[in-house]
């Protein structure tokens, strides 16, 4: 069995040379209670590792090192079986890039197969997705991978398996198949597999796997018929999807959803849209809830486009800026600035072709004499050490420091919400100003309410896509038309003039990355560093509970639970305690980001004796279920239209009506022995898969979900 740690990273500190080392020391400060737990199970339980933190994130890893495409068990007789896996990350289905069949499961679903349990399941449909021709040179894997995902979602591929094959597979290095399995929870299919091929071998002999390893891989699968090649049979598919990789356009997605993919020239254009949509509630238009649920939230039909038939043409950027002086410079904020620009995820931080991209577009634009803008949070979080080393040997690192993509760290951090806070002055002039500031991050998520609870506007991007918006500093912008900036002889500089071409990528990757590369990151990858080991582990067969402790709490699921299960019973009198929109995923359900002080789990940490600047996230405090349950439901962006005109986990208690938070609310009917519903619409409970959106549920004494 194969289990791993989920970073904790959080980039608390970005822009300087120092940013690792502070965002280490921190999550080893706020997280070595959990840390304690995880050493503990380490030595206690048989067949089970976990690899450290400041590692990388579990599916590059899988992918670089884990994996083994093929099992061998010598137990007792021997017996080769393909891999497989199952991971508490939806993004666990990244690995189906490699061949090895793999998805996102719940905590309760991972926990059981952890203690032998199989993993059960209806046999799906399998919709083949035939790739011809060859990406553009200015295209890469992410503009395919969002292109992918907006046609999927709209041919409906929610629980079934897609399967790639075609001549196209032949242009795709298998980091391009990889960010392409990566996104499959947001093209709606459980998982987006990939045959064995030559490029598979190839991709694990670079690696740094053994090389009779790679010798068996490609033995036994060919061996099993699972191995394909150009004269392989055609298979027979449930339903059948076709996408020339030619007509592949450089794009973005956003400003909410990864399906809403808009060509790079448009993203302008989509932005004004979107702050039109934020604005038209204070005019005489369609309802903002409305206009925003019609234009954000399921149906096929693209935000760009719902909003314009919905409001009409796109109105000019108001002027609404906010002046910002401090020591360094003095600058203007405003509706479009991007105060978050990063590199980050397992999505293309897997992908050396991106990476040594938005390197080379780095070193062009230092030496043209371009900066970021001061406005700008940047960011590089890779999903593992690799990354580093490969930028450092092709001497693009120093450029990208010069741009302020200095590490953070090795681990989830932006696409997870773990992006940090902004500086207090911008932080200041959002509010003030009421602005509809965006993000620009290569993840795979943007989902409102997830990046940062102050950004509004969140778009994915490749790797160098992030770089170019770090310069521009707004999203009113077409890069395709409009000068970056101004270079030091006052020459306008435009995006065309320092995208490198695919011969200078592939010639940096040919030069700077070797098998020795991964070989030594990997060799001791379950050890870990000095604070790591310097952690006091348990002894015993079983964990003591400590009763302060605000990470790890012993769950109350078994309190009163009976062998045999309950009998259903009818719901009586009960209540409804919010009435959402279509696509309430579950980051609005169990959002994974930062806590607020004056929330529900906020006056409970505090009331504990935490510290605001230590809250951490809720992704972290997971194991605590008095934080879990609190933060049920509260998500900044969350609209329920019991509480209309309000924004986060904010309801109405009835029959009096008094306003409250959603946990209040709960607890208050819990006392008055009343039965809870929740009323939603489409795709409710989509996205992650967070058994925290079902538990913290149950918590809060819901018995039903309506939608």
């Amino acid at each position: 069995m194969r289990s791993y740690s989920r970073s904790t990273l959080r980039a608390k500190a970005s822009g300087t040379p120092l940013a690792f080392i502070a965002n280490a020391d921190l999550e080893f400060s706020r997280n070595r209670e959990r840390y304690r737990f995880l050493r503990w199970g380490d030595r206690a339980f048989r067949n089970f590792k976990v690899v450290p933190p400041d590692t990388g994130i579990v599916h590059q890893v899988n992918l670089e090192y884990l994996a083994r495409v093929v099992m061998s068990d010598e137990a007792q007789k021997p017996t080769l079986y393909p891999d497989t896996v199952v991971g508490t990350d939806s993004h666990t289905t990244m690995i189906n890039g490699l061949g090895v069949l793999g998805w996102g499961v719940g905590g309760i679903e991972a926990e059981a197969a952890m203690l032998g349990q199989p993993v059960s399941m209806l046999i799906p449909q399998v919709v083949g997705m035939r790739l011809t021709g060859v990406l553009p040179k200015h295209a890469t894997a992410t503009d395919l991978v969002l292109t992918i995902t907006q046609i999927l979602r709209r041919k409906g591929v929610v629980g079934k398996f897609v399967e790639y094959f075609g001549s196209g597979l032949a242009s795709l290095t298998l980091a391009d198949r990889a960010t392409v399995a990566n996104m499959a929870p947001e093209y709606g299919a459980t998982c987006g597999i990939f045959p064995v091929d030559d490029e598979t071998l190839h991709y694990l002999r670079v690696t740094g796997r053994r090389d009779a390893h790679v010798r068996l891989v490609e033995a036994y699968c060919k061996e099993q018929g699972l191995f394909q090649t150009a004269d392989s049979p055609e298979a027979t598919y449930s339903d059948l999807v076709e996408l020339d990789l030619s007509t592949v356009e450089p794009s973005m997605a956003g400003p909410t959803r990864p399906q809403d993919r808009v060509r790079l020239g448009e993203a302008k254009k989509s932005f004004r849209d979107a702050l039109a949509v934020m604005q038209s509630h204070a005019v005489a238009r369609p309802p903002y809830k409305e206009v925003g649920r019609l234009a954000s939230e399921g149906g096929g039909q693209t935000a760009v486009g719902a909003i314009a038939s919905a409001l009409g043409s796109t109105p000019p950027l108001p002027a609404t800026s906010r002046r910002i002086q401090t020591e360094a410079a003095s600058y203007d904020v405003d509706h479009g600035s991007v105060v978050i620009a990063s590199i980050t995820s397992c999505t293309n931080t897997s992908n050396p072709s991106v990476l040594i991209a938005a390197g080379l577009l780095a070193k062009k634009a230092v030496e043209r004499g371009l900066r970021s803008k001061p406005w700008v949070k940047t960011s590089l979080a890779p999903g593992s050490k690799v990354v580093t080393e490969y930028l450092d040997a092709a001497g693009l690192s120093p450029y990208l420091d010069q741009l302020g993509f200095h590490l953070v760290g090795y681990g989830c951090a932006t696409c997870i919400g773990n992006s940090g806070p902004l500086p207090d002055p911008i932080s200041a002039a959002i509010a003030d100003g009421d602005l509809m500031v965006s993000a620009v991050l290569s993840g795979n998520r943007n989902f409102e309410g997830r990046v940062h609870p102050e950004v509004r506007a969140n778009y994915l991007a490749s790797p160098p896509l992030v770089v170019a918006y770090a310069l521009a500093g707004t999203l009113d912008i077409d890069l395709t038309t409009e000068p970056i900036g101004r270079d030091t002889a006052d020459e306008p500089v435009f995006l065309q003039d320092l995208w490198p071409s695919r011969e200078e990528i592939d010639a940096v990757i040919a030069s700077s990355i070797d098998r020795k590369m991964f070989r030594s990151v990997y060799d001791d990858v379950y050890t870990g560093d000095g604070r790591w080991a310097s952690i006091d582990v348990p002894e015993g067969d079983l964990y003591k509970w400590r009763e302060d402790s605000t990470y790890v709490q012993n769950p109350p699921y078994f309190v009163d639970m009976h062998r045999k299960p309950d009998p259903v019973k009818p719901i009586r009198g009960a209540r409804v305690l919010a009435v959402l929109g279509n696509s309430i995923t579950t980051d609005h359900i169990s959002p994974a980001g930062s806590i607020r002080l004056k929330s529900p789990a906020g006056r409970y940490l505090t009331e504990h004796g935490v510290d605001a600047k230590d809250f951490n996230s809720y992704g972290s405090r997971r194991g605590n279920h008095e934080v879990m349950v609190r933060g049920t439901f509260a998500n900044v962006r969350l609209r329920n239209k019991l509480a209309p005109g309000t924004e986060g986990g904010v309801t109405r208690h009835l029959p009096d009506g008094e306003e409250m938070s959603i946990f209040d609310a709960a607890m208050a009917y819990a006392g008055e022995g009343i039965p809870l519903v929740i009323l939603a619409g489409e795709e409710y409970g989509s996205g992650s898969s967070r058994d925290w959106a079902a538990k913290g549920t149950n918590l809060l004494g819901v018995r039903a979900v309506i939608a």
